[in-house]
């Protein structure tokens, strides 16, 4: 038997998603990740980059759980632009608090913001820095080196010259599945180095196998790897994506990175339903 499902199209800084208010429907990871695989496709579908579903929390300590799933309906463990749309479809859902706690497959994250300006979210865990990681699939690019680092899921740092002269679509595929990230593979991001407290970033996610407009961790990963190479002087940094700007802030000290957020907009753009 079919039945009716509703949804909410939601975007932050045009990384876009399928929200599903999964506390009622209770859909399991397999009939989700079937959604996403149906649904994010552009030209066949709703079209986004993933779908996000608002489940109940396991930890009594949270508001709510995230359980994000890519474009190609493998399960992601964290979406920073993801977490932000969910805490305003938290608020518009009636849980008015001013602090939220989000469970992720990542940790547990700290969120806080008004409904109609932007959302921060708090994160305490960084790991698997490593700098100057040469890969073998970049010998056919202008990337002299890359730095690894888990933002909440896996991100390869490579710094260019000019952001807006990368061919994305051919790098970013080349390097994502390069033998040395297997099996989890990595997002990869394109960033420039503008000023002090700028950065241009552009982005190609893994599980949606293309360049996206904003990428939440991705904007955490390239700011701090940028700080910790002194790259960048400034503890608040402004990553300006193709969809909208992000903002990274934090405090580096010898125990390395404390306070660390992501700041930007979350929107809702439509509503609708499908059959499932």
């Amino acid at each position: 038997m079919q039945i009716i499902v509703e949804f909410t199209k939601m975007n932050g800084a045009g990384n876009d998603f399928i929200v599903i208010d999964n506390r009622f429907y209770r859909f399991s990871d397999e009939e989700l990740s079937g959604f996403a695989q149906r649904l994010c496709a552009r030209r066949k579908g709703i079209g986004a980059d993933g779908l996000l579903a608002f489940n109940p929390p396991d930890d009594p300590g949270c508001d709510f759980r995230m359980r994000y799933v890519n474009a190609d309906g493998t399960i992601g463990t964290m979406c920073g632009n993801g977490a932000r749309c969910l805490v305003l479809f938290a608020r518009r859902a009636g849980l008015d608090k001013p602090e939220m706690w989000i469970e992720t497959d990542a940790g547990i994250f700290r969120a806080e913001g008004s409904e109609d300006g932007p959302v921060r979210v708090y994160q305490h865990a960084l790991a698997g820095y490593a700098p100057h990681r040469v890969l073998r699939s970049m010998a056919e690019t202008d990337v002299a080196d890359a730095h690894y680092i888990w933002t909440g899921t896996e991100h390869l740092v490579c710094f260019v010259d000019r952001v807006a002269d990368i061919p994305v679509g051919a790098w970013g595929p080349a390097i994502r599945q390069d033998e040395t990230l297997a099996p989890a593979g990595a997002n990869i991001d394109f960033v420039e180095v503008v000023d002090d407290d700028r950065l241009l970033v552009r982005t190609y996610e893994k599980g949606v196998e293309s360049e996206t407009l904003a990428c939440g961790t991705g904007a955490v990963a390239s700011a701090v790897v940028a700080r910790m190479l002194e790259r960048t002087g400034s503890d608040r940094i402004c990553v300006d994506m193709p969809g909208g700007r992000l903002t990274v802030g934090f405090r580096l000290e010898e125990g390395g990175i404390q306070d660390l957020y992501l700041e930007g907009p979350a929107e809702v753009v439509f509503r609708g339903t499908f059959e499932a």
